[in-house]
């Protein structure tokens, strides 16, 4: 579930966590980190439970309609294409997802319907909803085609949706953009009414889990140590005002660089002067990337920069 850029920007958040609280618990500091990751699961299953609740929201409410007194003749033969739409029923009889979301203990719609309800007034509103129920045809291609977007273009940019995830879980804010694409790019792979969702692991694998554990220890454990590496060679900078991202982002670099002999050099400057884009100021990867070019050369020179294996500097 989670690639090894997301879990570096995970260790990064920990590690300035401990710096903003002054903290020097290290076990306490490491046991959140792993919580914040195990989260990223529940996240998961919570968006696409969504989905689920979705529909089983507008199929109740197409059934009470239709037995109204007074149903207008739209009520009493209403149009099931969306209820019906075969992406939606895989999911809502999914085993698999059923299972994940019972063990997790995954019911918040249940207690906020209020959520489900804006999203299918939003969702009814929508012109891609509309288009789509008034198309003849229906082919699980297109049942596909029409979940993929109305995810992409409806349900994902929700802000009501947005500020009850935050309001529930902080860190969920920063796992949200790889969620939501790891669910649209799970939608897209289904082959057919009878293709059975598989939902992931939250680590690829033990080596994932242990790289989680070894870049937070050895950075934490070794921060005077990697700062002495960077800290002349920035002439033109002001030590002292240098975004404190940049700097934790620079010590696991440099801690990646020194201390992971199996991951390629070029694997560690492009992963870390993406994630100084996304996260720190606008010149910073400017900034980072010099510092490390440098470095790395320096490394190479004295005989510093230990890789494992061919073409990995």
């Amino acid at each position: 579930m989670l690639n090894r850029r997301h879990i570096r920007v995970k260790v990064m958040q920990s590690i300035y966590t401990m710096h903003q609280h002054q903290s020097d618990n290290l076990d306490k500091e490491e046991k959140f980190l792993f919580q914040s990751i195990e989260n990223t699961q529940n996240l998961y299953l919570l968006l696409l439970s969504a989905l689920i609740e979705i529909k089983k929201k507008e199929s109740t409410y197409i059934e009470l309609a239709s037995k109204k007194h007074l149903a207008t003749k739209e009520e009493s033969n209403p149009n099931l294409k969306f209820i019906n739409n075969k992406v939606l029923v895989l999911l809502a009889e999914s085993e698999a997802l059923e299972t994940a979301l019972e063990e997790n203990n995954i019911n918040n719609w249940k207690l906020n319907d209020d959520i489900i309800l804006g999203l299918i007034e939003v969702i009814k509103e929508s012109e891609l909803y509309q288009n789509y129920m008034d198309e003849p045809t229906n082919s699980f291609e297109q049942d596909k085609s029409f979940i993929v977007d109305l995810y992409t273009e409806v349900i994902a940019p929700s802000d009501r949706l947005y500020d009850y995830l935050e309001d529930y879980k902080l860190t969920w804010v920063d796992d949200l953009p790889g969620i939501n694409t790891l669910i649209v790019k799970q939608i897209k792979q289904l082959n057919g009414e009878n293709d059975t969702l598989i939902v992931p692991k939250v680590y690829k694998d033990e080596d994932d889990k242990e790289f989680v554990k070894n870049l937070f220890r050895k950075t934490v454990l070794n921060e005077v140590e990697l700062s002495k590496e960077y800290i002349d060679k920035t002439p033109n900078w002001d030590v002292e005002r240098i975004a404190e991202i940049d700097t934790i982002i620079l010590k696991m670099a440099i801690c990646e660089l020194l201390k992971f002999p199996s991951i390629p050099t070029k694997v560690t400057i492009n992963e870390y002067l993406e994630i100084a884009k996304e996260y720190s100021t606008p010149k910073s990867s400017i900034f980072i990337n010099g510092i490390l070019d440098n470095l790395v050369k320096e490394f190479d020179r004295d005989g510093k920069l230990k890789k494992a294996g061919r073409g990995l500097l």
